[in-house]
C-alpha cells in the first residue's frame, strides 16, 4: 500500500493525471459528437451501409495513419508539436459538424476528427508509456482511460440535454466548441509543466531493440476484435430505425455504456497488472456477448448489452495498451504504438464494411460475424503469450 501511495504521488502519476485531464475533455468533444453522428447522418440521407461504411473508413484512417504519426515522432523527437497537430484537427472538427449541411460534407469532418486522433494517439501513449515503470502499465492507462471515460460520459449528457430542450443537432455540435478549448488548454499546461516526459522513466528493464514474433501476434489478435467491435454510430442507427430507443436518449445510453467504462477500465487495468493475459481473455468473451443482446431488439437486453460494450472498448483503451507497453522496442515506441494501431485499424476496417453489407441482409449473420471475430482472437493471443515467455527465455 505504501508503494502505491507513493507511485500515485510521484511526477510520473501527475503527468498521467494532466494528460487524463487533457483526454477528459478531449473525449467530452468527440463522444458528445460521437452520439448524434449517426442518426445526424441519417437525416441527411445516409443509408445503414454508408454510416458503417463512414464509421469503419474513419477507424480505418484513425488507426493506419498513426504508424506514420508515431515514426515521424521517433525520427524528429516532436512529440509535443506533432501532440498539438493532432489535438487541434482531432478537437475543431466535432463543432466544425454544425457547418455540414449534406451527410457527405459530414462524413469528411468525422474523417477528419478520426484523422486528428491518428496523429496524437502514438505520441501521447508514448510519452505515457515513460510512466508505467512507476506506476505500473495497466494502472497508468487504466486511469488515463477513466478519465477518458469519464468525458465520454459527460459530453453525450451535454449533447442530450440540448436535444430533450428541443435543440437541433447543429446546436449540440457548435456547444462542444466550449469542452474542445478547454483541452487545447489543458495541453498547453501539460506541456509547461512536462517539457520532456522521457525523464519520468524508472523502474523498468529496457526492452529489446526490434520487433518480436509476440509483438506481431499479439497484433493479429487484437485485428481479430476490432473486426467484430461495433461502432456506436451503427448501434445508434439501428436502435432509433428499429424504434427500440428514440433518438433523443441515444446520447443517454451512450453515457451509460461509457460511464460503466469507466469502471471497466479501472478494474481491468488494476487486475492486469496482477494476473496478466487471463484477464484480457475473460473481458473478450464479455465483449463478445454484446451483439446477441443488442440485436435481440428488446430493451431490457440492450440495457444489459451496454455495459459489455463499455467492457468491449476497455479491451481497446487500456488492455491493448498495456500489452504493447510491455513489449514495446526501445527508442522505436512510437513507432510500435502506431503500427499496432494500424493492424488493429485495418481489422476494424473488414468489420466494419462487412458489417454494413451483412445488416442490409441478415441482423443474424451480423452476430454471427461479430462474435466469430472476437472470439478468434483468444488462440492467437494464447499463442502470442506463449511467444513471449519463449523470448523472455532466450534474453
Amino acid at each position: 500500500m505504501a508503494k502505491w501511495m507513493l507511485s500515485t504521488s510521484s511526477p510520473a502519476f501527475r503527468f498521467v493525471l494532466i494528460m487524463g485531464l487533457v483526454n477528459l475533455f478531449g473525449d467530452m468533444t468527440y463522444e458528445g459528437g460521437g452520439s448524434i453522428n449517426g442518426p445526424f447522418l441519417g437525416m441527411l440521407g445516409a443509408s445503414a451501409a454508408a454510416i458503417s461504411i463512414i464509421a469503419g473508413v474513419g477507424e480505418f484512417l484513425g488507426y493506419s495513419l498513426r504508424s506514420v504519426a508515431g515514426y515521424l515522432a521517433d525520427r524528429t523527437g516532436k512529440y509535443w508539436p506533432v501532440s498539438f497537430l493532432g489535438y487541434a484537427i482531432n478537437l475543431l472538427a466535432v463543432p466544425a459538424m454544425a457547418l455540414a449541411g449534406s451527410w457527405q460534407i459530414a462524413a469528411v469532418f468525422i474523417l477528419a476528427e478520426r484523422i486528428g486522433r491518428a496523429i496524437r494517439k502514438p505520441t501521447v501513449d508514448s510519452m505515457l508509456s515513460y510512466t508505467t515503470g512507476k506506476v505500473g502499465t495497466g494502472w497508468v492507462f487504466a486511469v488515463n482511460t477513466a478519465m477518458d471515460e469519464t468525458g465520454a460520459t459527460v459530453g453525450p449528457l451535454i449533447v442530450a440535454a440540448v436535444l430533450f430542450f428541443k435543440g437541433s443537432y447543429q446546436t449540440a455540435y457548435a456547444l462542444l466548441l466550449v469542452s474542445s478549448t478547454l483541452a487545447l488548454v489543458s495541453l498547453v499546461a501539460a506541456r509547461v509543466s512536462f517539457p520532456v516526459p522521457a525523464r519520468l522513466e524508472q523502474g523498468k528493464t529496457a526492452p529489446e531493440r526490434r520487433f518480436t514474433a509476440a509483438y506481431w501476434l499479439y497484433m493479429a489478435a487484437a485485428s481479430c476484435f476490432a473486426s467484430g467491435l461495433m461502432s456506436y454510430e451503427l448501434i445508434s442507427y439501428y436502435l432509433t430505425d428499429a424504434g427500440v430507443i428514440s433518438k433523443d436518449w441515444m446520447p443517454v445510453i451512450l453515457a451509460f455504456a461509457t460511464g460503466c467504462g469507466i469502471i471497466a477500465n479501472l478494474a481491468l487495468g488494476w487486475l492486469h497488472d496482477r494476473f496478466g493475459l487471463g484477464v484480457t481473455l475473460t473481458a473478450v468473451v464479455l465483449s463478445a456477448l454484446f451483439t446477441p443482446l443488442v440485436f435481440t431488439g428488446a430493451l431490457p437486453a440492450v440495457l444489459v448489452a451496454m455495459p459489455l460494450w463499455g467492457i468491449g472498448y476497455a479491451v481497446q483503451d487500456t488492455l491493448f495498451k498495456a500489452i504493447v507497453a510491455d513489449v514495446l522496442p526501445e527508442n522505436k515506441r512510437g513507432l510500435a504504438f502506431g503500427l499496432f494501431y494500424a493492424g488493429y485499424g485495418c481489422g476494424w476496417l473488414v468489420g466494419s464494411v462487412a458489417v454494413g453489407f451483412l445488416y442490409q441482409a441478415s441482423h443474424t449473420g451480423v452476430v454471427a460475424f461479430a462474435m466469430a471475430a472476437q472470439l478468434l482472437s483468444i488462440p492467437i493471443f494464447v499463442l502470442a503469450q506463449r511467444r513471449l515467455e519463449a523470448e523472455t527465455l532466450t534474453i
